[in-house]
């Protein structure tokens, strides 16, 4: 098997966190950019990088670049691609597209051009097109264009990565599954001692420690890739990839892993999640105000993402809030290390701890902070 051109998408701020997954994977020539990491590596290395990485939104496929500054270009530039030699007629196509300081400026008419090109190629080799499902497609088209020059990509994760499975309602929580892991990786936490989340809403937090700590591959949980739609795909490889990912879980020597709320329904939530990720008996959920924690046992790390911004606004309700978490940390938590996802600077300054390391994420469209607080 030759070597492939891969790029793995993140959250801005998750970029190394990334690369050094990539990295113990196998994965070559590791570059971070903004926004996330190209590799290089055979196929096995594509089908275990939609398996385990923790913090990549999707594994894309290089397939060509080439100057792209009218919209001709980016027609032929894509038809020239054998898009029939890579996946069957009758599949279902979507193109996502981006442009950024380019000639062409929309990126939705980029996407309609490159798919227009698609569909001619395959009309002209099979006298068919393949139809288009913009919801859920079988195969997703990746168009770059930067500075007039177009990256052409295939998207091998199909569905997002970080829709593990594992929630309910997908859109239950503001966190996503792939940032969730990233922050628990940030906090250096090696699945040793205690982590607890004391404001964990549906759970994601610790659900995703657990995954990390039982050494469980983020991609088993019967999720929909778009790798078995393209030609070429090695199913023996696959199977032989899951299986051995399956028989890497383990479920002795797991610390104390919890998350507590003030919230009846969000500790329901949180439990019903945790079974569907198969942690249940490992990861645990009290329904607890924050200012009534107290952790007991011997120290770790706290990790939480607390309401700000849209989700409590600036007035004397989150001041309320900030100060009883600082009191809590102050009071009950000495010995543990405390880190906190911030996108509300004014909120944050309310915990009246000063931070010792701040580390910038981006949470959706919200830029934030991952402040840790040593509590001697």
């Amino acid at each position: 098997m030759g070597a492939f051109r891969y790029f793995a998408t993140t959250s801005k701020g998750l970029e190394t966190v990334l690369s050094e997954e990539i990295r113990s994977l196998g994965g070559e020539t590791v570059a971070a950019a903004p926004g996330g990491v190209s590799f290089s590596g055979d196929t096995g290395l594509g089908y275990r990088a939609n398996l385990w990485l923790r913090t990549a939104h999707r594994v894309l496929l290089f397939l060509s670049e080439f100057p792209a500054a009218t919209p001709e270009e980016l027609y032929l530039g894509v038809k020239e691609v054998p898009w029939p030699e890579i996946f069957p007629v009758r599949k279902t196509i979507a193109v996502d597209a981006t442009v950024r300081d380019s000639g062409i400026t929309h990126s939705r008419y980029a996407a309609q051009k490159a798919k227009d090109a698609v569909a001619d190629r395959f009309r002209g080799k099979a006298g068919a097109r393949p139809d288009v499902d913009l919801r859920s497609p079988d195969v997703r088209i990746h168009v770059r264009i930067v500075r007039d020059v177009c990256t052409l990509s295939l998207d091998l994760s199909g569905e997002s990565l970080n829709r593990r499975g594992y929630r309910g309602d997908p859109e239950e929580a503001p966190l996503r599954e792939t940032l969730a892991a990233g922050m628990v990786l940030l906090t250096g936490w090696d699945g040793q001692i205690p982590l607890i989340d004391p404001m964990c809403g549906g759970g994601t937090i610790p659900i995703e420690a657990g995954l990390i700590a039982t050494n469980t591959a983020p991609g088993l949980f019967g999720r929909s890739f778009g790798l078995p739609h393209l030609f070429g795909h090695d199913r023996k490889l696959w199977e032989a990839l899951v299986a051995d990912a399956r028989g890497r879980v383990r479920r002795a020597g797991i610390p104390r892993i919890e998350g507590s709320d003030l919230s009846g329904a969000a500790v329901r939530n949180a439990r019903r999640n945790t079974r569907r990720a198969g942690l249940s008996g490992l990861v645990s959920f009290h329904e607890r105000d924050i200012r009534e924690f107290a952790p007991e046992g011997p120290p770790g790390i706290l990790l939480c993402n607390p309401p700000y911004g849209v989700r409590m606004g600036k007035g004397p309700e989150a001041e309320t809030f900030y100060r009883a978490m600082g009191e809590a940390f102050k009071k009950r938590c000495r010995g543990w290390t405390a880190y906190v996802l911030s996108g509300n600077p004014e909120a944050t300054r309310h915990i009246d701890l000063k931070a010792s390391r701040r580390f910038p994420l981006m949470n959706g469209p919200i830029d934030c902070r991952l402040l840790k607080y040593e509590l001697y």
